[in-house]
């Protein structure tokens, strides 16, 4: 064995605090999953990367650990094609319903190629960008990212919750069901970190009143704010044309109003906004029937799910080739997500539109140094070889006891809409 071949793998869930957020599927527990990865080379250089926290794939990369130590990290092309042949196929049904992607083999190679990258850069002496292209960009923008949510900071009953705290900090943990409450939400949250554009998860709530949010939104924000509204899929066809056209002039982008390429066309032709999606075209295979019925102008990547960062460069280019726009779809994560969002960030083409981040809602960190700064809304690329962040082994111990403590084993926003509202019922159409 040489010093560059992959000598372990290290697979360690964790729990985040997480607020009662809500969405088209229910209700965020209190505390967000995400899965620590660590591959260790036998020279002793350690690439990171973080995934969404499920056990099934955990198990997934437990087991592709047979494949994979012995393998030199610098050939990920092998290691993709082993990890290909060693699992069942998945195709893009398998992504499921909710507004999440619960395939296994996308999130285990991307969490391996974000590791693997992580150690190439750190022999090379490179961050992670530099190997996808070269920096296009210092800094890379994110936007706000508002929920509708109950009262409560996540975690522990009473845990986090500083009946005294001002700000973000107050805004974090307050109720926000009205048009009103959102607009106050998204005061503190732009005042807090800067940023520029401004995105409401919507689904939670009919329509209208999401619609009356939007509107309360623009007559304080002013145009120079762009807004974006996300339903998660959950409206009909006609509902979506109608309320569609009343927020025509208020909408940066509509994103995934409908569930479904033919009903996303539809009301693409009926609607004089461009419409983007993280639900309705979700991979490579997708592509052409999105082309040829023309479902979307915009596509929301996520490395996690598209099976990583060199994947995502390449789907940059087909959106390039094909009239698209791409952007960044985002879930609850930490900061070895974010900085891999960051580097992929400053090396695609363009960014015209802001990046999702939820990473305002979580109130914990893993990496050394604690939470990622935001300057103006954006964060700057890591300098540093590799992904330019370290895990902060202390913190990495008290998440993994929340995780063992917590007894969640992969998300389910409906068990805790339940606690809430006991015959609640997810429906892949509600409205």
């Amino acid at each position: 064995m040489t010093g560059l071949t992959i000598k372990d793998i290290i697979i360690t869930p964790i729990a985040a605090t997480d607020p009662p957020l809500l969405n088209a599927a229910g209700l965020h527990a209190p505390y967000a999953l995400r899965t620590i990865v660590e591959v260790v080379t036998h020279d002793n250089i350690i690439g990171i990367s973080e995934i969404p926290g499920n056990s099934d794939i955990d198990d997934a990369l437990e087991k592709s650990k047979e494949i994979i130590i012995g393998k030199d990290p610098f050939q990920l092309n092998q290691i993709r094609d082993a990890i290909e042949s060693h699992f069942d196929s998945e195709t893009t049904a398998q992504r499921g319903d909710a507004p999440w992607d619960q395939r296994k083999i996308v999130h285990v190679f991307s969490a391996i190629e974000v590791a693997c990258l992580d150690i190439i850069g750190k022999i090379l002496e490179r961050p992670i960008v530099d190997l996808l292209g070269g920096k296009r960009r210092n800094m890379v923008p994110f936007a706000a990212y508002l929920f509708y949510k109950y009262k409560g900071a996540g975690g522990k009953l009473e845990f986090g919750i500083d009946r005294n705290a001002t700000g973000w900090d107050a805004a974090r943990q307050a109720e926000a069901t009205t048009p009103e409450g959102i607009v106050k939400q998204a005061i503190f949250m732009v005042k807090e970190f800067g940023f520029k554009s401004i995105k409401l998860k919507g689904g939670a709530f009919e329509p209208q009143q999401e619609v009356n949010a939007i509107k309360a939104l623009y007559a304080h924000f002013g145009p120079n704010v762009p807004l974006r509204h996300d339903p998660n899929a959950i409206w009909k066809l006609e509902t979506a044309i109608k309320h569609g056209k009343s927020m025509e002039g208020f909408l940066e982008y509509f994103e995934d109003p409908v569930r479904g390429q033919e009903n996303m066309a539809k009301a693409r032709q009926a609607l004089k906004m461009p419409l983007a999606t993280n639900m309705c075209t979700t991979s490579f295979e997708d592509i052409p029937k999105s082309i040829k019925l023309g479902a979307e102008d915009i596509i929301l990547s996520d490395h996690h799910f598209w099976g990583g960062l060199r994947s995502s460069m390449e789907l940059s280019r087909i959106c390039s080739t094909f009239g698209r726009k791409l952007s960044m779809h985002s879930n609850s994560h930490l900061g070895i997500s974010l900085a891999a969002m960051v580097h992929l960030g400053a090396a695609l083409p363009e960014v015209p539109y802001a990046l999702d981040t939820h990473y305002p809602w979580q109130s914990e960190e893993v990496i050394v140094g604690g939470r990622t700064k935001f300057e103006e809304g954006a964060v700057q690329v890591p300098s540093k070889p590799g992904l330019g962040v370290e895990i902060d082994r202390e913190m990495l111990k008290i998440l993994h006891k929340n995780y063992l403590d917590c007894g969640l084993k992969k998300r389910d926003d409906l068990v805790e809409m339940r606690k809430v509202v006991p015959d609640w019922e997810f429906k892949q159409v509600r409205w």
